[in-house]
């Protein structure tokens, strides 16, 4: 695919307007508070993997209206000290897999949670094993259109409360230093990631890489590919539904949660990626923290000649070299 989006020069300048509902706030405060009055952890069961040099964990912890959301916890063998925590959110229509699939972060030496997609795991990976519940409001059988109608029953509302419940659920857990905390995903996990950093003010840092749910409208008039095409697809059926779907997708927009971030943040992009269009990422990226009232610390790679998988290794290897100095004591 050649480059279609907006010149590097110019996506350095992107800042484009949201239309963000007045009540973006409050509606987030209440959902997280609701989903706050009761403990996360619900259980943790060691599992064995067949590695020698990483203990496993299957964590059970509560999530949106307090269902049952499956993790993976992992870190090194040996030694007791607290570690900082890296929490990772996975793509779409993954699930969190085998628990020996995602071992970067254990073997770079620290804590890791990969959290389960409620109600996706059917498209690729080795599955998952959350359910959602939450699924009679109308909208198309895909994540992205479950629930697309209604803020209140919009898929994305209930799987960012899942994720910032997963930060809370690893900070209660053993041998871990609750005080660093990172949040880490690509492509639907970066969008989760984002609003993440949207909505916990003292993570330590966030990896976002070609993140999902960025410049949505904008988006769904570049491309027809993965999940924006999924609503693409559901408006050409529905015809006239789109005023209800602009408004709830504007709830779960990534700048919106970007400009209210505070945490150091470090992005990453494929400027020839039609999933996730660039001009979306950077987007995000240009008003990150312009609400925090400070100017946090951040930086973005591009790579021109590479789409979705961006920068793949090079790039896993630049995010290493930062959570370093992030978490430094």
């Amino acid at each position: 695919m050649p480059a279609f989006d907006l010149p590097l020069t110019e996506l350095e300048r992107h800042r484009p307007d949201i239309e963000e509902p007045a009540d973006f706030d409050a509606f987030w405060l209440n959902t997280l508070k609701e989903a706050g009055r009761a403990d996360p952890l619900v259980s943790v069961r060691p599992v064995e993997t067949g590695l020698r040099l990483t203990r496993t964990w299957d964590v059970t912890f509560r999530g949106f209206a307090g269902a049952p959301v499956r993790a993976w916890f992992s870190r090194p063998a040996g030694g007791g000290e607290p570690l900082p925590a890296v929490v990772e959110f996975a793509g779409y229509g993954r699930g969190r897999g085998l628990p020996h699939e995602r071992l970067t972060w254990v073997n770079a030496g620290y804590a890791h949670l990969l959290m389960d997609n409620r109600g996706q795991g059917d498209q690729y990976g080795c599955g998952g094993e959350t359910p959602d519940p939450h699924t009679g409001a109308p909208g198309g059988p895909g994540p992205a259109v479950r629930g697309l109608l209604a803020p209140e029953e919009y898929h994305y509302r209930r799987l960012i409360t899942d994720a910032v419940r997963a930060v809370s659920a690893v900070r209660g857990l053993p041998g871990v230093d609750a005080g660093r905390t990172v949040a880490v995903g690509n492509s639907q996990g970066g969008g989760v990631a984002l609003a993440v950093a949207g909505l916990v003010p003292d993570l330590a840092g966030v990896l976002v890489t070609a993140p999902l749910l960025c410049g949505i409208r904008r988006a769904l008039d570049l491309t027809d590919a993965g999940p924006y095409g999924e609503i693409a697809a559901y408006l050409s059926v529905h015809r006239g539904a789109e005023r209800d779907a602009w408004r709830t997708l504007s709830y779960v927009e990534g700048v919106s949660f970007a400009r209210r971030a505070q945490a150091p943040a470090h992005f990453g992009v494929g400027l020839r990626d039609v999933v996730c269009p660039p001009s979306g990422v950077y987007a995000a990226f240009n008003r990150y923290g312009e609400l925090a009232g400070a100017d946090p610390r951040r930086e973005i790679h591009a790579y021109p000649f590479n789409g979705h998988e961006g920068g793949d290794a090079v790039h896993v290897r630049r995010q290493l070299d930062w959570v370093a100095g992030v978490l430094a004591p």
